[in-house]
């Protein structure tokens, strides 16, 4: 951020009083400009014991699988962000069953939020940000070929609940691994 949003005049990063974090704040209006982490919600959509997953046909990770996921956007909850990308991404209506997962991301400021979601009639498609869509049996799944690590330890989670069935409320994080120089002890 270089500019202020609220009057244009530049910004710098200081830790305001009563704060204890680095903000961007104004040199003229003294407005402080937070930015927090982005939530990521999605599905995991099931159809007969089959799992739909997406190949994306954007960046990153173009031409890997992914459930059905993306950014929330103002003005609505997660269950709602979350249903809008199954069918932006899959054309697929679904009812939510619960929350799933939620993955904290914080090297990214990200927070990814997957629900478990039933296909409402099994009708599926290609949206605009996938090249295809697809059932998957839990046996079949492309582990090779799967986009990010949230969607990889969301579907291993669910793999594992399915054979227990038991399914429960996963919370977890990613971590970006501490290269060999900046290791301590």
């Amino acid at each position: 951020m270089k500019y202020c949003s609220t009057c244009g005049h530049p910004v710098e990063q200081r830790i305001p009083e009563g704060d204890n974090r680095h903000r961007y704040v104004c040199i003229s209006c003294e407005e402080i400009h937070y930015q927090n982490p982005r939530i990521v919600a999605g599905t995991v959509p099931v159809w007969e014991g089959k799992i739909l997953l997406c190949r994306r046909a954007i960046e990153p990770r173009y031409g890997y699988w992914t459930l059905p996921a993306g950014f929330m956007e103002n003005a609505e909850t997660t269950v709602e962000a979350a249903m809008r990308e199954t069918m932006e991404e899959a054309l697929a209506e679904v009812v939510v069953d619960g929350l799933y997962s939620i993955i904290d991301v914080p090297h990214i400021n990200q927070v990814h939020m997957f629900y478990r979601a039933s296909l409402k009639d099994g009708r599926f498609g290609a949206g605009e940000e996938s090249l295809e869509s697809r059932l998957f049996d839990l046996a079949d799944i492309p582990w090779g070929e799967i986009s990010f690590p949230t969607v990889r330890k969301t579907l291993e989670l669910f793999v594992e609940d399915v054979k227990n069935d038991s399914f429960g409320v996963h919370i977890d994080d990613i971590r970006r691994p501490m290269s060999a120089t900046s290791k301590t002890g």
